[in-house]
């Protein structure tokens, strides 16, 4: 798990380009299969922000897209993903949600969406394994 939340923090920390959090979760995974950064960049930029607009997480829609790259596309798994992720956050996944009550809490939004993606690449990971693909 360390090298996917290492390649994670290491996108997290590049500020030009800014890789968002869908971007920073797929992205680790992508290169296990074979997918190129331009294509990841490409198309998980509008799922950052929560798809622009404070809607889901886009650590989650992230998560998502490295699951149903690996070949995981049941109900199942993406509801175990998605249960992990509400599990830690008293069952939210929309983005302005999530970052109003981090700033009710007093805390630094780029810290809380860098924990965001690192939850996600964990909770990817934990699945992958459970399915034998990692």
């Amino acid at each position: 798990m360390e090298k996917y939340l290492a390649r994670a923090r290491e996108l997290r920390a590049i500020v030009t380009p800014h890789y968002n959090c869908a971007q920073s979760v797929l992205l680790p995974f992508a290169e296990v299969y074979g997918m190129s950064e331009e294509d990841v960049m490409r198309i998980a930029v509008h799922f950052g922000g929560g798809m622009k607009m404070g809607s889901v997480c886009g650590a989650v829609t992230g998560g998502l897209m490295a699951l149903g790259l690996a070949g995981l596309d049941s109900a199942k798994v993406a509801n175990d993903f998605v249960r992990k992720i509400r599990s830690k956050h008293d069952g939210m996944l929309d983005c302005k949600d999530l970052l109003r009550v981090n700033a009710q809490k007093g805390g630094d939004k780029k810290a809380h969406c860098d924990d965001m993606v690192y939850e996600a690449v964990e909770a990817v990971y934990e699945i992958l394994k459970e399915n034998e693909l990692i």
